[in-house]
């Protein structure tokens, strides 16, 4: 069974949750006193360099990993088109973070409708370009990427079709593909996005799809309602969900 990762989208520790972490160290070196995966968001809006990956990684346990989002100058700007150059900058940055780069992630606009030439190039390049074995995520938000067509493309690349909510584009982003080699959960927040917490219950309905996942990969679940500070307390319920035996879960759902 592949390992269920409760990770946030950044490292941010918000004052009420301080006593979910080490008090010892940076804000990173605190989170990772608690959690062993991050999503790396910065990265869609400004490049980092090597130099700074590397500082990151030095500073986690040697089981932490990173997830990267590549720069929207990639993905929302060029639109996946004529993006080698910048994909190659952003892999050698990347590159710092050795061994404890752990994914990259690339989140689609909600306009860019899927086309299976533009869509086999980019991530055939972007394959290319890193480890066989290193797991790519993407994060469609057009309804046409949830389509037979796309999953072929899912599959040529071993692309793992992120999961999603509030889903975009189709319900199907309720789960993730069952391609790549991780399977990826992204919780942006919900009713309100970004700033929505997520009550117990939906976190414990949560638990059986994360379980069934990990019997065939690693599973990544990032809290990105970090408005109010939201993600580390969800992401540590979450975290304390998991350690349960599956039959106490049942019992707690039904008052048992």
């Amino acid at each position: 069974m592949g390992a269920i990762v409760a990770a946030c989208a950044g490292w941010s520790i918000p004052g009420p949750h301080r006593h979910l972490f080490g008090s010892e160290g940076s804000a990173l070196e605190r989170y990772a006193s608690r959690f062993n995966g991050v999503e790396i968001n910065s990265s869609f809006y400004r490049p980092h360099q090597a130099s700074t990956y590397a500082r990151w990684a030095a500073s986690v346990p040697k089981d932490f990993r990173f997830s990267v989002k590549l720069p929207k100058a990639i993905t929302h700007e060029h639109r996946l088109l004529g993006a080698g150059a910048l994909l190659d900058r952003f892999i050698g940055e990347c590159s710092g973070l050795g061994n404890k780069l752990g994914g990259l992630l690339v989140q689609l606009p909600p306009s860019l409708a899927f086309d299976a030439r533009l869509a086999n190039t980019f991530f055939g390049m972007l394959r290319r370009r890193v480890k066989p074995r290193l797991p790519l995520l993407c994060e469609p938000r057009h309804p046409s990427w949830f389509s037979a067509a796309a999953n072929v493309v899912w599959e040529r690349h071993a692309i793992n079709r992120i999961a999603a909510d509030p889903p975009p584009g189709s319900e199907e982003a309720r789960l993730p593909s069952a391609t790549g080699r991780w399977r990826y959960w992204r919780l942006h927040g919900a009713p309100r996005i970004y700033y929505s917490a997520y009550s117990n219950d939906t976190l414990v309905e949560l638990v059986p799809a994360l379980r069934q996942a990990a019997r065939s990969a690693e599973v990544w679940v990032v809290f990105d309602n970090t408005a109010h500070g939201h993600a580390v307390a969800d992401a540590a319920t979450l975290q304390s969900l998991l350690a349960q035996p599956a039959a106490s879960l049942a019992r707690g759902r039904h008052g048992a």
